[in-house]
């Protein structure tokens, strides 16, 4: 191995982000909602999809090396990346030490927590992991889906492993799965997870169908289990799917929660990225960005594929052991990849007062036709539009607050003023975005 290379950052960095799979989508769970332990069937028959020294070692020099930002952030996912056991990741942050030149490095690392025990959390702690932890909420909703391969509910192992990260100090955030019964317990999770310290949340919708057309093509086939099989089911989605107006109605009810005493304390990634919409920025997640292709996912063997969601043949960019992440990130396939998130948008979607907060959402949700049929419109379109009206008034008090230079926190306050709409000047165009800082064009907004 050669000596870590010195930094020398240049005027404009290009960054992108991997989603690095050292297990593959080998995992200790079954979780009835899990989209990828059928990738095993991508891999050949046999394979123990560990990931081998030599891949590990060009990976983290090779990222390093592409990486021309003052910070260099690695992650970690699965499958279950505990099962590549604790002297892997000791190995990583050797290389990372020798290969960064100097530069600090961040680990995010999700884990479903069933593995962690005090030396993982030591360690953790020690190296200043940020950890996402898959928890769904109280013992009697995580158990519904979080399941051991016996099928025995997961909720003891993995509350314990939050405690364990709490008694280490290490900062994490939970991950929370949206199904079918989520909307009618939206306050109860929140309620759950904020009583027992959790000060960062994510929700993420399940949205699978039992006929993907991708997964038919490599011979992958979601199939519910016999007793969550629903015989009427005109739409092809599974029975654990939440529906779009479900979806929405959930985010409401959490931001109701949230809006009452938890701006500032509590950390929903939504939340945080609706507001930078409304404070005239386009969102920073992938999902919402107006286009994609700078998160592509690395397989145990070195494979580079366009997106997690994307790990399918047809996605495949290469392998790190024979090509520079550079060509494959940056290559004619993965742009045009990343550019049909915007180039194939629906005018349904062009037209929508909400264009600005949502883009489309992700590409993998697009599967359903506008009410003039175009397709190419989000399965979740619905529950997005009801959100977003929902939390408009508080969004635009809140964007003013922060353009005033005050906290978003302050709209708790009773003395808190609400946005006052700005007076259309000389220096506004109908088509510019408007002042308020709700992201909308003038001619949409205040300028009505």
């Amino acid at each position: 191995m050669s000596n870590s290379p010195s930094y020398k950052p240049n005027s404009a960095p290009r960054t992108f982000h991997v989603m690095t799979k050292p297990i593959g989508p080998l995992c200790n769970l079954d979780c009835k909602y899990c989209f990828y332990l059928e990738k095993e069937k991508l891999f050949p028959s046999g394979e123990n999809y560990r990931m081998r020294d030599e891949v590990l070692e060009a990976y983290v020099r090779r990222y390093i090396q592409s990486q021309n930002t003052p910070e260099i952030s690695f992650a970690w996912q699965g499958g279950e990346p505990t099962l590549m056991g604790l002297d892997f990741f000791r190995k990583v942050v050797a290389l990372q030490r020798q290969y960064a030149g100097g530069r600090p490095v961040n680990n995010s690392f999700q884990t479903n927590g069933t593995n962690l025990d005090e030396e993982w959390c030591r360690f953790f702690a020690r190296e200043n992991f940020l950890v996402g932890l898959s928890l769904d909420g109280p013992e009697h909703i995580h158990n519904r889906y979080r399941v051991d391969k016996g099928g025995a509910g997961s909720f003891g192992r993995v509350f314990a492993a939050m405690e364990l990260l709490k008694k280490w100090r290490v900062e994490f955030n939970t991950l929370t799965c949206v199904t079918r019964q989520s909307p009618d317990e939206a306050v109860e999770i929140y309620g759950f997870l904020k009583k027992h310290g959790v000060k960062f949340m994510q929700f993420i919708p399940i949205v699978e169908r039992a006929g993907d057309r991708a997964a038919h093509a490599v011979g992958l086939e979601l199939a519910a289990p016999p007793d969550l099989r629903a015989d009427d089911n005109p739409d092809g989605m599974m029975p654990w799917a939440v529906s779009p107006e479900g979806f929405g109605q959930f985010l409401c009810k959490i931001f109701d929660e949230w809006i009452k005493a938890d701006v500032g304390r509590v950390f929903v990634n939504l939340f945080d990225v609706a507001l930078s919409a409304w404070c005239g920025m386009e969102p920073n997640l992938c999902t919402f960005s107006r286009r994609c292709g700078q998160a592509v996912a690395m397989e145990h063997d070195g494979g580079i594929y366009s997106c997690d969601h994307y790990v399918y043949p047809s996605y495949y960019l290469g392998n790190i052991m024979e090509q520079s992440l550079e060509e494959m990130v940056y290559s004619k396939e993965q742009a045009k990849f990343g550019n049909d998130k915007w180039d194939a948008l629906p005018n349904y979607c062009r037209e929508c007062e909400f264009l600005f907060a949502c883009n489309g959402e992700c590409p993998k949700h697009r599967f359903m036709k506008t009410p003039d049929g175009e397709p190419g419109l989000n399965y979740l379109c619905a529950g997005y539009k009801t959100f977003f009206k929902h939390i408009d008034p508080k969004l635009r008090e809140m964007a003013a607050l922060v353009q005033k230079g005050r906290p978003a926190a302050d709209i708790m306050k009773t003395d808190a003023a609400p946005a006052v709409p700005p007076k259309a000047s000389a220096e506004v165009g109908r088509n510019d975005r408007c002042p308020c800082g709700s992201g909308k064009k003038f001619k949409k907004c205040c300028g009505k």
